[in-house]
């Protein structure tokens, strides 16, 4: 009787422990960046966050500890020496798991701005194509316009 009584304590202590990694089911797949990109922009905190139901794309701007720190904290756009923001932008998808919702598929573009340690200025960089590659035919306007937009984008309020 005893060692019925044990087997089955055994029995139910094992079936009751699951691990706790997600399956790889329920990891979005296709919204994985690739490429050659000078940072993980992913492994930063948010800043900011947009979608654009026009082109079916969605938008995060994450910062390093440096960016986000002066976004929560002030409202102009004079970020300090070392802070990096990067904008991801990915089409979007249906999420196959909850209906209506939408979620990020395939990514287009990682843009940074990183503010030069050495001469205070910020300097603009574009990945994009579909392995996220350096591009090469940012004229220099267009490389300022999206400097100013995107130092412009106030930090979403967080709880």
């Amino acid at each position: 009787m005893k060692s019925l009584l044990l087997a089955m304590a055994t029995l139910a202590i094992l079936t009751g422990c699951q691990s706790t990694k997600p399956t790889p089911a329920s990891i979005n797949q296709q919204a994985v960046l690739t490429g050659s990109l000078p940072y993980n922009p992913l492994a930063w905190r948010a800043v900011t966050s947009w979608t654009n139901p026009q082109q079916q794309s969605m938008s995060t701007l994450y910062g390093n500890d440096i960016a986000v720190g002066y976004a929560r904290s002030h409202a102009d756009s004079s970020y300090p020496s070392g802070a990096i923001l990067a904008l991801v932008t990915w089409s979007q998808r249906d999420d196959p798991h909850w209906f209506g919702a939408r979620i990020p598929s395939s990514p287009r573009s990682v843009e940074f701005v990183s503010i030069s340690s050495t001469t205070d200025q910020p300097v603009y960089q574009l990945f994009s194509g579909e392995s996220l590659q350096p591009a090469t035919n940012v004229d220099a306007a267009t490389a300022a316009k999206r400097i100013e937009y995107l130092l412009s984008q106030r930090a979403s309020v967080m709880p």
